[in-house]
């Protein structure tokens, strides 16, 4: 009987949710992958785990602020159709 049946790897969780081995460990390290355990130096991921939501930016943040776009580095120009 296979003790890790029920489990993935990193690298066949990355491969399923399309990030990097490095992302997925990442997320394993701050605890956003609910049943994650970490046996010797291998993450055991459950199989049915569900992507977690991506924290890192929020929809339209660079678009609407910025350092970016306060500091003038971005400009928009509105052309007519005839040049």
């Amino acid at each position: 009987m296979d003790l890790f049946q029920d489990y993935m790897k990193i690298e066949e969780v990355a491969t399923l949710w399309n990030v990097t081995p490095r992302r997925v460990q990442a997320l394993c390290a701050a605890g956003k992958i609910k049943g994650a355990a970490r046996f010797d130096r291998e993450w055991m991921i459950p199989k049915d785990t569900p992507k977690p939501i991506d924290g890192r930016t929020k929809a339209g943040k660079y678009l609407t602020g910025g350092k970016a776009l306060k500091e003038g580095m971005f400009s928009l120009e509105l052309r007519d159709a005839d040049g």
